[in-house]
């Protein structure tokens, strides 16, 4: 029984890898991507002020890992846009999301049971891109660990990556919202995703590409779901990370925190100078005879 339920597990896994993307889970990629353009703020403004522009930054949402992954790779970056099907197709998701009639299509796709459903199909495309990722730098260097998981990390976060230059494009600049200084939860997942899969692709990790394509699909399926029906913005690997992170690469000690706390007051201290001291009331009683005396003659 138990090695009948692995074969179907492994049967599972197969079919799940071997399914296409195309156009099914594409659309849905493109429509919560978009979305997440469209919940920029000032984004709504923009396409009506400059539909060009607004309709780069859909195409850089959409396309920006591709884009991200061509360049690493010495590859034109344009390569991808010759795919006139998923060009023509994010368009027009671009097109229905900003500019459609009453936004009846914002309404649809924005409705929280249909975008849980897009949100676990993005995540399909996302684990997708990952692995082949590492496969296609892996066929490039065999021997390249770091270039398979810098090329995988682009392929699963590269429009993250490169949120600074799309915020550009819509005026804005925001140095401090660097998404490596602040990872999300897409982007830390597409990172640790991307070392397994070298591992695997490397033949450290002793399991088919086909189990582990399912088995992380079902874990960012998961977590992404919880985390957009609940509306939280808190990482699964938050507790994970507050264990290791302190052993291996230290915390920040008191020492600085006391000191930067130091600095702060004095610095706060300078811009606000304290008060003169109040006078006593017997200096008040004081000058209030002089004035009455002064008065008098």
């Amino acid at each position: 029984m138990e090695l009948a339920g692995a074969l179907q597990l492994g049967e599972l896994a197969a079919a799940f890898a071997a399914l296409p993307v195309f156009p099914l889970f594409d659309t849905a990629y493109f429509i919560v991507s978009v979305l997440y353009l469209q919940y920029a703020p000032g984004a709504v403004e923009m396409s009506r002020k400059s539909p060009f522009a607004s309709w780069l930054c859909a195409m850089l949402h959409c396309f920006g890992s591709y884009i991200l992954a061509d360049l690493l790779l010495g590859e034109s970056p344009l390569d991808y846009f010759s795919n006139n099907s998923s060009v023509i197709l994010a368009t027009a998701v671009w097109y229905l999301i900003f500019f459609c009639p009453m936004n009846l299509f914002y309404k649809c796709v924005s409705f929280l049971p249909m975008k849980l459903i897009f949100v676990a199909m993005k995540e399909v495309v996302r684990v997708r891109k990952i692995a082949a990722g590492v496969h296609h730098a892996h066929h490039r260097y065999h021997h390249g660990w770091f270039i398979m998981m810098a090329t995988g990390w682009v392929k699963g976060s590269g429009v993250a990556l490169m949120s600074n230059f799309e915020q550009l494009l819509r005026g804005v600049w925001k140095p401090e919202t660097n998404e490596i200084l602040h990872m999300s939860f897409p982007t830390k997942a597409s990172l640790y995703g991307t070392i397994l899969f070298t591992l695997q692709q490397t033949r450290w990790l002793p399991v088919s590409e086909a189990n582990l394509i399912f088995f992380f699909t079902m874990f960012m399926i998961v977590c992404k779901v919880f985390m957009t029906a609940t509306h939280s913005h808190a990482s699964p690997f938050a507790p994970v990370e507050s264990f290791i992170c302190p052993v291996f690469f230290g915390s920040v000690s008191s020492g600085h925190t006391s000191h930067h706390h130091d600095q702060h007051r004095a610095s706060h201290e300078v811009s606000h100078p304290s008060p003169p001291p109040a006078k006593s009331k017997e200096e008040l009683n004081e000058g209030t005879r002089k004035r009455k005396a002064k008065k008098a003659e």
